[in-house]
């Protein structure tokens, strides 16, 4: 056994393992069964991985003679995994502050899309704007997600719609991974509108002859990392036949189908995803239970949204049905210039409020199974040994207080730390 180590955690009233048997994600029963340790150590090997979680007499003995490079006396409070945001568009320029008075005084989705607002206002802005503007506004945007408890954040590309605008985008994602002590997960999105002046078929075609073909080479390159394909399939946007297409495309190139489905209009995308082997789905708030069955049966994960069909005034996705049904339930932001959210708490309070989910079963979901949504399951989402040493102190000595105290995410996150590492300091913390 090395004796130099990274980081130390002693003495927490609770350690939240979520797993502790190496589930790759948690369906039904399980998710409200997390495996909770109380008075607990984290050991946090030089290499950034768990060593060893265990009680802390026990884990005080085996490592009496260790020295670390950190000590966190985590008496009064408890440690969990770092969170995971499975689905944001964290890339863009031209917020849409005015798109929100719109939407208050009725305004749907469409309708702010039809009146030259929604994702092409956002396209316009992003192109004219330079790739060091872009990387320094994610570069906030990802530290505010991090502030937050997310250490594993899923980036979407999607403001180009041309091949310039997607791959500037995704070199700034990719920036980001390298320079950040964050997790990235980096998703091409390029089918996320059809550009103006073009059909479907047209940006189809763009996109399978002009934007892959080159995507693919500078993977093979390895200049760029990508690793999931998103398409928006919607009525007035992709339509089943284009979005199976692309997406089919994309995994031939050895990407993960993580795409949108079923939001606004029942378009059978859950079936489509099932039969083509999709990792995730998200949004589906219009899914039928026949596309509820055929993700059960697939493994496919649902990625809920609460933030996004809170903030349209959308019906909330059905997460009870699907919970019912052992569908693997994650949870993200939606971070957009639409749905202005970095808070992972936020999106859990959310979701047990509105979609009637419990603790929890918000916790798994925004841990072990948004891990698996974006394939990282292996080693993100639980305090398990051998995986990232990613987890969050609470200044709290139960973990309930994180959902619990809505908006209180600022005053109860002590630590944030990511591969042992301490990245946020949070001494602004209050007493409960």
């Amino acid at each position: 056994m090395s004796r130099n180590h990274r980081l130390l955690v002693k003495n927490a009233d609770q350690v939240v393992l979520i797993c502790s048997d190496g589930e790759k994600f948690l369906t039904g029963d399980g998710m409200q069964r997390l495996s909770v340790m109380e008075n607990g150590s984290v050991v946090v090997g030089s290499d950034g991985l768990i060593k060893a979680v265990g009680p802390a007499g026990t884990i005080g003995d085996q490592y009496s003679e260790a020295s670390f490079d950190r000590v966190i006396d985590a008496t009064g409070m408890c440690v969990l995994p770092g969170l995971v945001d499975a689905h944001t568009h964290p890339v863009w320029a031209g917020d849409r502050v005015h798109e929100f008075a719109m939407k208050l005084a009725g305004a749907t989705y469409m309708d702010v899309h039809r009146a030259g607002g929604g994702i092409h206002f956002t396209v316009e802005h992003t192109r004219a704007t330079a790739a060091s503007d872009l990387l320094a506004s994610l570069r906030g945007r990802l530290v505010r997600m991090q502030r937050a408890g997310t250490t594993l954040v899923e980036c979407k590309s999607g403001y180009g719609l041309e091949l310039q605008t997607e791959l500037k985008m995704l070199e700034v994602i990719e920036e980001a991974r390298r320079s950040l002590p964050i997790g990235v997960s980096s998703t091409y999105c390029g089918a996320h509108a059809v550009p103006e002046g073009k059909t479907v078929a047209e940006a189809t075609r763009d996109v399978l002859r002009v934007q892959l073909p080159r995507l693919r080479e500078l993977m093979s390159a390895g200049t760029l990392r990508v690793d999931n394909i998103d398409v928006f399939c919607e009525r007035g946007v992709f339509d089943l036949g284009s979005t199976r297409s692309i997406l089919q495309a994309g995994k031939d190139m050895g990407l993960n189908i993580n795409f949108h489905g079923d939001e606004l209009h029942p378009m059978n995308s859950a079936q489509l995803g099932a039969e083509l082997g999709a990792l995730a789905i998200s949004h589906l708030e219009e899914v039928t239970d026949e596309g509820i069955a055929a993700m059960a049966e697939a493994k496919t994960a649902a990625v809920l949204l609460p933030t996004t069909a809170y903030i349209l005034r959308l019906p909330q996705p059905r997460a009870r049905d699907m919970l019912d049904a052992g569908v693997i339930v994650a949870l993200g932001s939606d971070f957009n210039p639409n749905a202005y959210c970095c808070s992972m708490p936020i999106v859990m309070h959310l979701a047990c409020v509105n979609m009637r989910m419990s603790m929890p079963e918000a916790l798994a979901a925004a841990t072990i199974n948004a891990a698996f949504a974006l394939g990282r399951s292996h080693a993100h989402g639980s305090l398990e040994v051998n995986k990232h040493g990613d987890l969050l102190v609470l200044n709290a000595a139960r973990w309930e207080h994180l959902i619990y105290q809505l908006g209180g995410h600022q005053e109860v996150i002590r630590y944030v730390v990511v591969e042992g590492n301490v990245v946020y300091d949070n001494d602004k913390t209050v007493d409960l």
